[in-house]
């Protein structure tokens, strides 16, 4: 069910949101992307004189309480945002929490503190109640957080079995499934891909699916570096999952009888230490980095290669940064990125994640078809085609 479908009128609704937002060195919010993606959700239950309970988690606790992971900050931008007072609960659950549920009006909005302050958030089956004193809270549930999808936990996955017929997804659970559903069930072609990041052991499941469907696959990153040694290439102290070169040759190998082009790096910048200030050099992949000298970036030869064979594609996703995009000295090569598709007439998806950050850093977002708010999310959608929280809705 939708949202839309939920007789909500003056009722008490409970959210599931994604308030996992990044945070600089002085401890406040530097992208609120995820805060904004949630207003119409909130605005459409708020706007049918119904109150609403706001819940999320917040970086790695692992079930202690920290209180630099305390999702304060998030309910004083979200009370900017709403132009209207966000209440912090000082926990999720217990009797403090109940009192305040219990004195919110209509058009009330409360945020609960971070769910995974509790082990039983992660882990539902080491204490099955967490779960049944969240639903507790309210007459309805949503879950608007797609950037959790992928996750059978107690907020996403067993809170709903307390809400038979009243629990919905939110507009933008919605939003996510329609476009990703709709564009890679029946892709415009060429339809390419381009896959960054650091590891191929998160990302060999999805290369593999896709493989199924593009007319081309990219690869840059440090994930890179592992299809390199495969292929035989030297690759000094650069990023690699030896583990996984076997798996990386027979993926070579199946793309080569697929006929799917895969399309990695021709040149790289490469540096002597892992670091900004680091020295660095431009050198062709096929020359191999020498011992002492790691690979950060993509080269200029690739950047205009890739550019070049992206301009006929009619769709494209993304999904990981093509280098170490945090160092500015060795962010041209996702700059770059972003700003050719930016440019691009094709559907434009990024799934998330880092190259969704870095495409918000250069204020390009509007230029895109689709930014997804869930990067390991949206890649186990594309891979398997359902999630367990929607699979539970």
């Amino acid at each position: 069910m939708n949202l839309k479908d939920l007789p909500i009128e003056g009722r008490t609704v409970l959210v599931r949101v994604d308030f996992n937002v990044p945070f600089d060195s002085e401890g406040n919010i530097s992208d609120d992307t995820r805060i904004r993606a949630a207003l119409p959700t909130i605005q459409y239950i708020l706007g049918k004189g119904a109150s609403v309970i706001l819940m999320s988690h917040l970086g790695r606790p692992k079930g202690k309480i920290d209180p630099k992971l305390s999702l304060a900050p998030c309910a004083k931008r979200l009370s900017e945002l709403l132009d209207q007072k966000v209440q912090m609960a000082p926990d999720c659950i217990g009797k403090k929490v109940k009192k305040m549920v219990a004195a919110l009006k209509n058009g009330e909005v409360l945020l609960l503190e971070n769910l995974r302050f509790y082990i039983a958030e992660e882990k539902p089956d080491t204490d099955p109640s967490f779960a049944e004193n969240l639903a507790k809270l309210a007459d309805f549930y949503v879950n608007d957080a797609f950037g959790t999808a992928h996750r059978a936990h107690s907020s996403t996955v067993t809170i709903a079995g307390y809400f038979s017929g009243k629990a919905a997804a939110g507009l933008l659970l919605q939003k996510e499934i329609d476009f990703l559903g709709t564009h890679f069930s029946n892709p415009k072609h060429p339809f390419y891909a381009i896959i960054g990041g650091a590891k191929v052991s998160s990302k060999l499941g999805v290369l593999q699916s896709l493989l199924e469907k593009v007319d081309g696959l990219f690869i840059g990153g440090g994930m890179a570096y592992t299809f390199f040694k495969a292929a035989g290439l030297e690759i000094g102290d650069s990023l690699c999952e030896d583990e996984l070169l076997p798996k990386a040759e027979e993926f070579l190998e199946i793309a080569k009888k697929k006929k799917v082009p895969i399309f990695l790096p021709k040149d790289l910048v490469i540096a002597n230490v892992f670091s900004n200030d680091a020295e660095k050099r431009i050198i062709l992949s096929e020359a191999g980095i020498p011992k002492g000298w790691q690979g950060l970036d993509i080269g200029p030869i690739t950047r205009t290669e890739w550019a070049n064979t992206l301009k006929n594609a009619q769709m494209i996703f993304w999904n990981g940064p093509l280098g170490v995009f945090e160092f500015p000295n060795f962010a041209e090569g996702t700059h770059s990125m972003a700003n050719t598709l930016a440019a691009s007439d094709a559907v434009t998806i990024v799934g998330g994640g880092d190259s969704a950050f870095a495409i918000n850093q250069l204020g390009l977002a509007e230029k895109f078809s689709h930014i997804s708010t869930g990067g390991g999310a949206s890649l186990e959608y594309i891979q398997y085609g359902h999630l367990p929280a929607i699979d539970m809705l």
